[in-house]
Protein backbone atom coordinates (compact mmCIF):
# COMPACT_ATOMS: atom_id res chain seq x y z
CA UNK A 1 0.00 0.00 0.00
CA UNK A 2 1.07 3.46 -1.03
CA UNK A 3 2.13 5.84 1.59
CA UNK A 4 -1.23 8.31 0.35
CA UNK A 5 -3.50 5.12 0.05
CA UNK A 6 -2.62 4.75 3.50
CA UNK A 7 -2.93 7.77 4.58
CA UNK A 8 -6.68 7.86 2.99
CA UNK A 9 -7.60 4.65 4.72
CA UNK A 10 -6.32 6.06 7.63
CA UNK A 11 -8.54 9.33 7.56
CA UNK A 12 -11.68 6.66 6.59
CA UNK A 13 -11.14 4.44 9.64
CA UNK A 14 -10.55 7.86 12.01
CA UNK A 15 -14.28 8.03 12.75
CA UNK A 16 -15.14 4.98 13.34
CA UNK A 17 -12.25 4.89 15.64
CA UNK A 18 -13.78 7.84 17.14
CA UNK A 19 -16.64 6.23 17.79
CA UNK A 20 -15.94 3.11 19.41
CA UNK A 21 -13.38 5.26 21.34
CA UNK A 22 -16.53 7.57 22.61
CA UNK A 23 -18.84 4.51 23.19
CA UNK A 24 -16.41 2.96 25.87
CA UNK A 25 -16.94 5.35 28.21
CA UNK A 26 -19.37 4.35 28.99
CA UNK A 27 -18.58 0.62 29.05
CA UNK A 28 -15.47 1.74 31.86
CA UNK A 29 -17.88 3.26 34.32
CA UNK A 30 -19.89 -0.23 34.37
CA UNK A 31 -16.35 -1.95 35.23
CA UNK A 32 -14.93 1.05 37.45
CA UNK A 33 -17.77 1.68 39.47
CA UNK A 34 -18.18 -1.65 41.45
CA UNK A 35 -14.68 -0.93 43.06
CA UNK A 36 -14.45 3.07 43.79
CA UNK A 37 -16.57 5.89 44.05
CA UNK A 38 -17.55 7.95 41.35
CA UNK A 39 -15.82 11.42 41.97
CA UNK A 40 -12.34 9.96 43.72
CA UNK A 41 -12.20 7.70 40.25
CA UNK A 42 -13.03 10.79 38.40
CA UNK A 43 -10.46 12.90 40.22
CA UNK A 44 -7.74 10.42 39.97
CA UNK A 45 -8.30 9.96 36.10
CA UNK A 46 -8.23 13.86 35.54
CA UNK A 47 -5.11 14.34 37.73
CA UNK A 48 -3.13 11.42 35.39
CA UNK A 49 -4.51 13.04 32.01
CA UNK A 50 -3.05 15.95 33.20
CA UNK A 51 0.65 15.20 33.81
CA UNK A 52 -0.18 13.23 30.35
CA UNK A 53 -0.85 16.27 28.71
CA UNK A 54 1.92 18.23 30.60
CA UNK A 55 4.99 16.77 28.24
CA UNK A 56 3.09 16.31 25.32
CA UNK A 57 2.57 19.85 25.23
CA UNK A 58 6.36 20.98 26.36
CA UNK A 59 7.76 18.36 23.64
CA UNK A 60 5.18 19.81 20.92
CA UNK A 61 6.26 23.27 22.17
CA UNK A 62 2.53 24.10 21.80
CA UNK A 63 1.05 27.34 22.77
CA UNK A 64 -1.65 28.08 25.53
CA UNK A 65 -4.21 30.31 25.87
CA UNK A 66 -3.33 34.23 24.76
CA UNK A 67 -5.67 36.19 27.86
CA UNK A 68 -6.98 35.57 31.39
CA UNK A 69 -10.45 35.63 29.55
CA UNK A 70 -9.76 32.88 27.85
CA UNK A 71 -8.43 30.70 30.38
CA UNK A 72 -11.49 31.88 31.98
CA UNK A 73 -13.90 30.36 29.47
CA UNK A 74 -11.77 27.46 28.93
CA UNK A 75 -12.29 26.63 32.95
CA UNK A 76 -16.13 27.54 32.90
CA UNK A 77 -16.39 24.73 30.06
CA UNK A 78 -13.92 22.48 31.89
CA UNK A 79 -16.29 22.50 34.95
CA UNK A 80 -19.47 22.06 32.91
CA UNK A 81 -18.16 19.45 29.94
CA UNK A 82 -15.53 17.33 32.77
CA UNK A 83 -16.87 17.73 35.91
CA UNK A 84 -20.65 18.15 35.31
CA UNK A 85 -20.80 16.06 32.52
CA UNK A 86 -18.80 13.15 33.39
CA UNK A 87 -19.64 13.63 36.85
CA UNK A 88 -23.02 13.35 36.37
CA UNK A 89 -22.67 9.80 33.96
CA UNK A 90 -20.64 8.25 36.79
CA UNK A 91 -22.46 8.89 39.54
CA UNK A 92 -25.96 8.05 37.82
CA UNK A 93 -23.76 4.62 36.70
CA UNK A 94 -23.05 4.08 40.28
CA UNK A 95 -26.44 4.67 40.97
CA UNK A 96 -27.36 1.65 38.79
CA UNK A 97 -28.55 3.12 35.83
CA UNK A 98 -26.93 1.01 32.68
CA UNK A 99 -24.86 1.75 30.31
CA UNK A 100 -26.71 1.88 27.45
CA UNK A 101 -29.55 3.67 29.15
CA UNK A 102 -27.20 6.52 30.40
CA UNK A 103 -25.75 6.68 26.60
CA UNK A 104 -29.08 7.33 25.08
CA UNK A 105 -30.13 9.87 28.02
CA UNK A 106 -27.01 11.91 27.18
CA UNK A 107 -27.19 11.81 23.35
CA UNK A 108 -30.17 14.04 23.62
CA UNK A 109 -27.45 16.85 23.53
CA UNK A 110 -27.08 17.41 20.17
CA UNK A 111 -30.74 17.48 19.79
CA UNK A 112 -30.98 20.49 22.56
CA UNK A 113 -27.87 21.87 21.33
CA UNK A 114 -29.33 22.08 18.03
CA UNK A 115 -33.18 23.45 18.72
CA UNK A 116 -31.51 26.39 21.22
CA UNK A 117 -29.81 27.69 18.38
CA UNK A 118 -32.14 27.39 16.14
CA UNK A 119 -33.70 29.55 18.21
CA UNK A 120 -30.94 32.23 19.03
CA UNK A 121 -30.43 32.41 15.36
CA UNK A 122 -34.30 34.35 15.09
CA UNK A 123 -33.88 37.76 13.89
CA UNK A 124 -30.84 37.32 12.72
CA UNK A 125 -31.98 36.14 8.74
CA UNK A 126 -31.94 32.51 9.87
CA UNK A 127 -35.09 30.40 10.10
CA UNK A 128 -36.42 29.11 13.52
CA UNK A 129 -37.51 25.59 15.11
CA UNK A 130 -39.33 24.11 11.80
CA UNK A 131 -42.39 21.72 12.04
CA UNK A 132 -39.72 18.95 11.41
CA UNK A 133 -37.63 19.62 13.76
CA UNK A 134 -40.52 19.71 16.63
CA UNK A 135 -41.79 16.19 14.80
CA UNK A 136 -38.10 14.89 15.24
CA UNK A 137 -37.66 15.90 18.82
CA UNK A 138 -41.16 14.58 19.58
CA UNK A 139 -40.30 11.33 18.11
CA UNK A 140 -36.82 11.20 19.29
CA UNK A 141 -38.87 11.94 23.14
CA UNK A 142 -41.09 8.69 22.80
CA UNK A 143 -38.10 6.68 21.64
CA UNK A 144 -36.51 7.58 24.68
CA UNK A 145 -39.34 6.83 26.85
CA UNK A 146 -40.17 3.40 25.53
CA UNK A 147 -36.58 2.05 26.60
CA UNK A 148 -37.01 4.17 29.78
CA UNK A 149 -40.10 2.89 30.87
CA UNK A 150 -38.80 -0.47 30.03
CA UNK A 151 -35.67 -0.12 32.75
CA UNK A 152 -38.82 1.65 35.35
CA UNK A 153 -40.79 -2.16 35.22
CA UNK A 154 -38.38 -4.70 34.34
CA UNK A 155 -34.65 -3.18 34.91
CA UNK A 156 -32.51 -5.04 37.03
CA UNK A 157 -30.48 -3.62 39.89
CA UNK A 158 -27.60 -3.40 37.61
CA UNK A 159 -29.44 -1.76 35.05
CA UNK A 160 -32.57 0.08 36.26
CA UNK A 161 -34.34 3.84 36.69
CA UNK A 162 -35.01 5.66 39.79
CA UNK A 163 -35.38 9.11 40.17
CA UNK A 164 -32.03 9.73 41.89
CA UNK A 165 -29.71 8.14 39.00
CA UNK A 166 -31.54 9.94 36.41
CA UNK A 167 -31.51 13.09 37.96
CA UNK A 168 -27.67 12.50 37.63
CA UNK A 169 -27.98 11.27 33.87
CA UNK A 170 -30.32 14.56 33.41
CA UNK A 171 -27.85 16.81 35.27
CA UNK A 172 -24.83 15.09 32.85
CA UNK A 173 -27.30 16.09 29.62
CA UNK A 174 -28.14 19.88 30.77
CA UNK A 175 -23.86 20.10 31.67
CA UNK A 176 -22.57 18.95 28.02
CA UNK A 177 -25.67 21.21 26.30
CA UNK A 178 -24.25 24.40 28.35
CA UNK A 179 -21.06 23.37 27.86
CA UNK A 180 -21.07 22.87 24.19
CA UNK A 181 -23.16 26.49 23.90
CA UNK A 182 -20.64 28.15 26.27
CA UNK A 183 -17.93 26.83 23.93
CA UNK A 184 -19.22 27.68 20.98
CA UNK A 185 -19.95 31.55 22.03
CA UNK A 186 -17.08 32.46 23.92
CA UNK A 187 -14.39 30.09 23.35
CA UNK A 188 -12.00 31.08 20.90
CA UNK A 189 -9.61 28.18 18.34
CA UNK A 190 -7.14 26.90 20.35
CA UNK A 191 -5.05 23.54 20.25
CA UNK A 192 -6.98 20.64 22.33
CA UNK A 193 -3.81 19.47 23.74
CA UNK A 194 -3.70 23.07 26.01
CA UNK A 195 -7.26 23.89 26.21
CA UNK A 196 -8.01 20.51 26.94
CA UNK A 197 -5.57 20.33 30.27
CA UNK A 198 -7.07 24.01 31.25
CA UNK A 199 -10.47 22.04 31.41
CA UNK A 200 -9.21 19.28 33.30
CA UNK A 201 -7.28 21.26 35.77
CA UNK A 202 -10.87 23.04 36.27
CA UNK A 203 -12.84 20.21 36.43
CA UNK A 204 -10.03 18.83 38.74
CA UNK A 205 -10.29 21.77 41.76
CA UNK A 206 -14.43 21.59 41.14
CA UNK A 207 -14.33 17.53 42.03
CA UNK A 208 -11.77 16.76 43.98
CA UNK A 209 -13.18 18.73 47.34
CA UNK A 210 -16.33 16.68 46.93
CA UNK A 211 -14.35 13.23 46.46
CA UNK A 212 -13.10 13.81 49.56
CA UNK A 213 -16.88 13.92 51.29
CA UNK A 214 -16.88 10.34 49.47
CA UNK A 215 -16.91 7.88 52.43
CA UNK A 216 -16.21 4.83 50.07
CA UNK A 217 -12.47 3.96 49.53
CA UNK A 218 -10.84 3.06 46.31
CA UNK A 219 -10.26 -0.75 45.62
CA UNK A 220 -7.29 -0.82 43.38
CA UNK A 221 -8.04 -4.74 41.15
CA UNK A 222 -7.19 -5.82 37.39
CA UNK A 223 -10.88 -4.21 36.46
CA UNK A 224 -10.26 -1.13 38.12
CA UNK A 225 -6.61 -0.26 37.34
CA UNK A 226 -7.67 -1.08 33.43
CA UNK A 227 -10.73 0.76 33.67
CA UNK A 228 -8.30 4.10 34.64
CA UNK A 229 -5.60 3.34 32.05
CA UNK A 230 -8.44 3.21 29.34
CA UNK A 231 -9.78 6.18 30.86
CA UNK A 232 -6.48 8.42 30.66
CA UNK A 233 -4.94 7.04 27.44
CA UNK A 234 -8.26 5.94 25.93
CA UNK A 235 -10.50 8.14 26.27
CA UNK A 236 -8.80 11.60 27.31
CA UNK A 237 -5.89 11.32 25.17
CA UNK A 238 -6.70 9.08 22.42
CA UNK A 239 -10.54 10.40 22.00
CA UNK A 240 -8.95 13.93 21.88
CA UNK A 241 -6.44 13.66 19.89
CA UNK A 242 -8.47 11.96 16.93
CA UNK A 243 -11.25 14.62 17.65
CA UNK A 244 -8.24 16.92 16.94
CA UNK A 245 -7.59 14.90 13.91
CA UNK A 246 -11.03 15.00 12.42
CA UNK A 247 -11.44 18.91 12.93
CA UNK A 248 -7.70 19.43 11.72
CA UNK A 249 -8.95 17.16 8.29
CA UNK A 250 -11.87 19.67 7.83
CA UNK A 251 -14.73 17.22 9.57
CA UNK A 252 -15.62 19.55 12.03
CA UNK A 253 -19.12 18.84 10.63
CA UNK A 254 -19.54 15.54 10.79
CA UNK A 255 -18.24 15.25 14.46
CA UNK A 256 -21.28 16.30 15.42
CA UNK A 257 -23.53 13.20 13.64
CA UNK A 258 -20.92 10.91 14.60
CA UNK A 259 -22.04 11.43 18.36
CA UNK A 260 -25.74 9.81 16.91
CA UNK A 261 -24.02 6.74 16.58
CA UNK A 262 -22.67 6.30 19.98
CA UNK A 263 -25.84 4.90 22.13
CA UNK A 264 -26.21 2.01 19.68
CA UNK A 265 -22.33 1.29 19.70
CA UNK A 266 -22.63 1.53 23.63
CA UNK A 267 -26.10 -0.88 23.78
CA UNK A 268 -24.29 -3.05 21.88
CA UNK A 269 -20.68 -3.64 24.38
CA UNK A 270 -22.87 -3.49 26.81
CA UNK A 271 -24.91 -6.00 25.51
CA UNK A 272 -21.89 -8.15 24.81
CA UNK A 273 -19.78 -7.35 28.02
CA UNK A 274 -22.57 -7.05 30.73
CA UNK A 275 -25.51 -8.91 29.16
CA UNK A 276 -28.19 -5.95 29.34
CA UNK A 277 -30.99 -6.95 27.66
CA UNK A 278 -31.42 -5.50 23.98
CA UNK A 279 -35.10 -6.13 23.56
CA UNK A 280 -37.64 -5.51 20.31
CA UNK A 281 -39.19 -2.63 22.69
CA UNK A 282 -35.42 -1.15 22.87
CA UNK A 283 -34.39 -1.48 19.53
CA UNK A 284 -37.88 0.22 18.62
CA UNK A 285 -37.06 2.86 21.01
CA UNK A 286 -33.60 3.69 19.21
CA UNK A 287 -34.53 3.73 16.02
CA UNK A 288 -37.07 6.42 16.43
CA UNK A 289 -34.35 8.40 18.13
CA UNK A 290 -32.23 7.96 15.73
CA UNK A 291 -34.98 8.93 13.12
CA UNK A 292 -36.04 11.97 15.21
CA UNK A 293 -32.62 13.23 15.48
CA UNK A 294 -32.27 13.08 12.24
CA UNK A 295 -34.86 15.35 11.56
CA UNK A 296 -33.93 17.77 13.55
CA UNK A 297 -30.05 17.89 12.45
CA UNK A 298 -31.30 18.02 8.61
CA UNK A 299 -30.57 21.24 7.57
CA UNK A 300 -33.50 22.82 6.31
CA UNK A 301 -34.54 23.54 2.57
CA UNK A 302 -35.07 27.32 1.97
Amino acid sequence: MSGESASDAWVRATPVAFVLIWATGFIVARFGMPHAPPLSFLSVRYALSIACFLPWIVWAKVAWPQNRAQFLHLSVTGILMHGGYLGGVWVAVKAGMGSGLSSLVVGFQPILTAIWLAYSMRGHDQPGVSQRQWLGLSLGFVGLMMVVWRKLTLGTPLDHVTPTNMAFALTALLSITVGTLYQKRYVQPCDVRSANTVQLMAALVVTLPLALMETETMRWNGELAGAMAWSVLGLTLGGSSLLYMLIQKGAAASVTSLMYLVPPTTAIMAWLLFGEAITLTTLLGTALTALGVSWVVRPSRR
